[in-house]
């Protein structure tokens, strides 16, 4: 059976409309008052995305185009330098200890606030969270866009600066103008290593494990992020085909009514000032590519039957 050439870059096209139009968009925006280098690190088994770190100005934002069934975490690490003689590249918070800008398959040294996902995953959804369980370093803000109906598809962080509140057990201190501030706040698991606060051994399950004051302090500051270990039923939250908004520092102070937007009425930020691209712009793009494979489809059967040789 011969194939025709105009049969084989259809097929082509098929395969590169599909794989692009399985694939997410997250855009990484920094309102902080500083310069953040966020840190990627894909999970096991998972392709490596095309950068595995970056700096992020103030008020700059990055888009990365992130493939079906990624799974990964993305953090922010802080008050970084390189040093002049030795060239390294360190941070103070979130640190991956690469030496480099890129983390290059290397996580961050807790403390660090992670946002984690998992897509196309169980189902189809896509299941993301902002975890608090390797500590606190920035505040940070998930927020899903164009998703299509289904899940529990909701904006989810830690929208507060817990630096200066950190119980003082767990605080991370730095020097600064001659005295020290505190610069990230650890999780009761980092700070003593006990088994009741990390949840293993003879504590390693939900009805052993219960929060400890430690954890209840990272819950009440941010109900919908994961406070310790098994505190899933309130911090895991499921999108179907997605794209994601990733901010550091969220800007609290543009907030609307809880009437005008759903962010706003779960007791989120309104950061329209942040994103790269509205629903109908580049967010879009996935989706717009998705309703041309129905046609493609058509024109490629369509070619078999014209083209097959008995």
């Amino acid at each position: 059976m011969a194939i025709s050439p105009i049969l084989l870059v259809l097929h082509s096209l098929l395969l590169f409309f599909v794989s692009v139009a399985l694939s997410a968009t997250f855009t990484l925006t920094n309102n902080c008052e500083y310069t953040v280098w966020p840190g990627l690190l894909s999970g096991a088994g998972t392709a490596p995305l095309e950068t595995t770190g970056f700096a992020l100005e103030k008020g700059a934002s990055q888009t990365l185009n992130v493939p079906s069934k990624w799974s990964g975490r993305i953090w922010g690490r802080a008050l970084c330098s390189t040093d002049s003689t030795t060239g390294k590249f360190t941070c103070v918070t979130g640190d991956c200890g690469s030496g480099t800008v890129q983390c290059s398959g290397s996580g961050a040294t807790p403390p660090a606030t992670l946002a984690e996902f998992t897509l196309d995953g169980s189902g189809g959804m896509d299941f993301y969270d902002v975890s608090l369980v390797d500590g606190y370093n920035l505040p940070m803000l998930v927020t899903p866009q164009d998703a299509s109906a289904g899940g529990n598809c909701s904006p989810t962080g830690c929208l507060v600066d817990l630096n200066g509140v950190c119980p003082s057990d767990l605080k991370v201190l730095a020097s600064a103008d001659g005295g020290s501030e505190s610069v990230a706040c650890k999780s009761a698991c980092d700070a003593f290593g006990s088994p009741q606060y990390c949840c293993s051994g003879a504590y390693g399950s939900p009805n052993t494990c219960k929060p400890s004051s430690y954890s209840q302090f990272f819950k009440n500051a941010c109900p919908r992020a994961y406070s310790y270990a098994f505190d899933d039923s309130t911090s895991t939250f499921t999108c179907n085909n997605a794209n994601y908004l990733i901010t550091f520092c969220p800007d609290t102070a543009s907030q609307k009514s809880a009437g005008e937007n759903p962010a706003a009425a779960a007791g989120l930020p309104v950061i329209n000032n942040t994103m790269v691209f509205q629903s109908g712009d580049q967010a879009s793009g996935s989706r717009t590519r998705a309703a041309l494979l129905p046609m493609l489809l058509a024109v490629l059967a369509a070619s078999c039957l014209s083209s097959r040789h008995w």
